[in-house]
């Protein structure tokens, strides 16, 4: 099984891009979105179907923010948006699937880039995701949490970290909570395969940061350890420029 999960920054905005063709291409199982920025109604699942997937969509409240989807090849047992709480479910933060024993969550986290408040917010749905996630593998052992966590976990996550101390992403209380969430039962999948620096999946438009490299590794398959034998790969997919993302793709058994 071929999953992946995507930041794409508009998804009006990709699919003016190449999109559709890309995602005939690639032809994963599953398509985990983040930031679509869209109302399920200004998103063509027409075109979704024709290719091949059921289309789920959990959208914020706002308009033309936040978002995620989930479109799939394989029709889930159950979908359900949220953890729950109405100030994050209403930005649209959170997307579960069922697939056999298989659970899919897909999440975008909060950024904390504009002050204090969103920070905040960010710090509270950090522990409510531990929250939801440890009681959801009571019932459901077999989880990925897949999406943009915005938060670099090492120094090796991020370009030039000496100059990121007290930047939003890589705050010693966001890397913590990643330690933790590890430790509590999960695998960075990513790390599973490849141990080098310098692999990153999003880098701001400034000008020449993707050109030079100066990226962020935010964008996870964050899989529950007893998923641990039946990862195959994983693979970030550079020089997509759709999106200030790039792709990852996660192959399970």
């Amino acid at each position: 099984m071929k999953i992946i999960t995507f930041n794409l920054n508009g998804i009006r905005s990709v699919i003016s891009k190449g999109f559709f063709e890309w995602l005939e291409k690639e032809s994963p199982d599953i398509l985990c979105v983040q930031e679509t920025k869209a109302q399920p109604d200004q998103i063509d699942t027409l075109r979704f179907k024709e290719l091949g997937y059921f289309s789920y969509i959990h959208s914020a409240e706002k308009k033309g923010y936040s978002g995620v989807a989930i479109f799939s090849k394989l029709e889930p047992d159950f979908v359900k948006p949220g953890i729950g709480i109405r100030k994050f479910d209403s930005e649209g933060r959170m997307l579960r699937a069922y697939f056999g024993d298989l659970t899919i969550l897909n999440s975008y986290f909060p950024s904390g880039t504009t002050g204090d408040i969103r920070q905040e917010v960010k710090m509270d749905y950090l522990a409510e995701v531990q929250k939801f996630v440890d009681e959801l593998k009571k019932e459901r052992p077999n989880i990925i949490l897949s999406g943009d966590y915005n938060i670099c976990h090492k120094p090796i996550d991020i370009s030039k970290p000496e100059k990121k101390k007290g930047v939003s992403g890589f705050l010693p209380e966001e890397r913590e909570w990643v330690t933790q969430f590890l430790e509590s039962g999960f695998i960075d999948t990513f790390r599973v395969f490849d141990q080098s620096g310098d692999k990153y999946t999003w880098w701001s438009y400034r000008a020449g940061a993707r050109a030079k490299n100066l990226g962020w590794r935010i964008d996870y398959h964050m899989a529950s350890e007893p998923m641990r034998s039946r990862l195959k790969a994983v693979e970030i997919k550079d020089h997509i420029y759709m999106s200030d993302h790039c792709p990852l793709v996660l192959e399970i058994e």
